[in-house]
Order: C-alpha cells, then structure tokens, then sequence
C-alpha cells in the first residue's frame, strides 16, 4: 500500500519521527523543483503560512490542513471548507503554557521585574541605589478579552491571586459567574489591566482599537498572548511613549518576527519573541497531536480536532 504524501512547508518545530509512515513533501524539494503538489493530501503546517484560494488550488488532492498550534488565522477554512478540506488545530494542550506566560507577563510588566534584573545586573544595587517602587497588583480589576479554553485558564489563574476578574466575549459565556460586558471600550474603562487572548483574523483585526486604549487609561495595563494585529500597535505606541498607558507585556507583533524599534526603545513594555507555548514538551504534545490527526484521518477515523 503507497504512504500517504504530505507537505511539510517549515521546518517542524518539534521531533518529527512520525513522519516517516508518510512520503513527506518538504518546502526545499519544492522550491528546487524535485517534487509536484498534485498529489499531497495532507498539509502539517507549523507557523503562520497563509493559505488561501490561490494556495488551495496547486492541491487538487489535499484533504486534510493539520495546524500546529491553537491559531488558525492564517488558513481561510471557508475556502478549504468549499473545497471539503478539513482545516485541525492543537488546542488543549498548550491551554496551561499559555495561561502561565500570560501571568508571568502581567507580573512583569506591572511590577518592572526585567527593569529591576537590569538594575541590578548593571551595579547599582551594589553602589547603594534602591530600585524605584512599582505598582501593585493588589485590588486591582482585571478585564479578558476573549474566554475560551485560555482565557479561562488565565482567569482561574487571576482568581487564584485574589484578583477581580471580568471578562468580555462576543456572547456570555455559559454557566460562566464572572460579570460580563459586551462592550469592550467600556470594560477597558472599568479595568486596570487588559489581558488580550481572543482568536486572530480578519474579524478581530486592531480590536483594541487607540479608543480602547484611551479607555484603558494612564494607570493601565496591556497583555496580549493572542495575535499582533488585535491590538493596534501604532496606537500602542503611542499611549506607551507618551504616559497615556502605564505598561504593556506583549508576545505577539503585528510584523513577526519584526518588532517595531520604538517599541524597543521603550522601558514600560515587557518584549517576548511569541514563546506562549515554547517549552519543550508542550511544543512536543502539539506535534504529537499534529500527527495523530493525520494518523486518524487516513486510518479512516476522521480529524481529532477539526476547527469546524
């Protein structure tokens, strides 16, 4: 019986042994012009290629898109949907990676802990200064943009640290008792911290607009673990250089891996090169779970995790 192909467009970030049980289409092969499209029927896409009509089209017989990672923005799933591909993800498993550099941004970002390793890294601890005082997040409200599998695992987080948490949704979440609001500029204005975890996409695209910043205010503070392009960075900016916001832990850019220098110039922004889930064996479990989709697709027992 001849092995399945697949497309493997990046170098996967994880073991890859299981590979092997398919003929595998690798991204240089393509490129140098050994090997045609015609025939792959499953894609095991790491990183945020975008694949669209115009993509779809060189795949006549691909079946099956399994994406690494719980983000799925950069695959347009109502094309594959017409064409009867079915478009999986990995979420779950990274759920806790997540929720966890989400708070340790937070905690970063609000109590200046880079600044204050600097600070010490530096001397002046040494020399006899003190470190200048933070904020606190004691008695503070906390608003989640979007509470599904990692926003409620950041907010069971919160919870755990005393803190008061709302959260707003496109709809209230069932069986859910934390208040909800429907609108997000006037959350933003009842909270002191803003921690950003909604899906990417067109949809959500500059979401937490420069209005939700403003509303935020000047003793806020912005978390974004989701995508670069639901906050507007450009507006971000600004708010960060000229005092309209107190601090911001981001992981995610609009550009990636691009960051724009005035965001690294700034020192009340907390800069991560989007490591949410990057450790080891969460990164492993996602890749795992890339492969048993495939494994189960063509074994006849449909996707694990279909998006839709």
């Amino acid at each position: 019986m001849s092995k399945a192909k697949i497309l493997i467009p990046k170098p996967f970030p994880t073991s890859c042994d299981r590979a092997t049980i398919y003929e595998t289409v690798c991204c240089t092969d393509i490129v140098r012009g050994n090997a045609t499209l015609a025939d792959v029927r499953a894609i095991a896409l790491a990183g945020q290629q975008k694949i669209g009509e115009q993509e779809l089209s060189a795949f006549p017989k691909l079946e099956l898109i399994s994406k690494f990672g719980v983000g799925y923005d950069s695959v347009d799933v109502d094309a594959a949907s017409a064409r009867g591909i079915v478009v999986t993800n990995t979420p779950d498993v990274l759920t806790d990676e997540v929720a966890d550099l989400a708070m340790g941004l937070l905690v970063a970002a609000v109590r200046r802990i880079p600044q204050a390793e600097r600070f010490l890294r530096e001397g002046h601890w040494q020399v006899g200064q003190g470190f200048p005082l933070s904020p606190s997040l004691r008695g503070k409200k906390v608003g989640i943009l979007g509470l599904g599998r990692i926003g409620q695992a950041i907010a069971d987080r919160l919870l755990g640290m005393k803190l008061d948490v709302v959260y707003c949704n496109r709809r209230p979440k069932s069986g859910c008792e934390l208040v909800y609001y429907e609108d997000l500029i006037r959350m933003a204005s009842d909270v002191d911290v803003l921690v950003v975890s909604t899906p990417g996409g067109p949809e959500t695209e500059k979401l937490v607009s420069a209005e939700v910043i403003a509303a935020l205010g000047a003793e806020g503070t912005l978390v974004n673990i989701a995508r670069g392009n639901v906050v507007d960075e450009d507006a971000l900016t600004k708010a960060l250089q000229g005092g309209a916001l107190l601090a911001a832990g981001l992981d995610v850019f609009v550009n990636e891996p691009i960051v724009p220098a005035a965001l690294l110039e700034l020192d009340n922004v907390v800069l991560l090169p989007h490591v949410g889930s990057g450790a080891l064996e969460t990164r492993q479990r996602m890749g795992d779970l890339v492969f048993d989709n495939l494994d189960s697709w063509f074994e006849g027992r449909g996707a694990i995790t279909p998006v839709r």
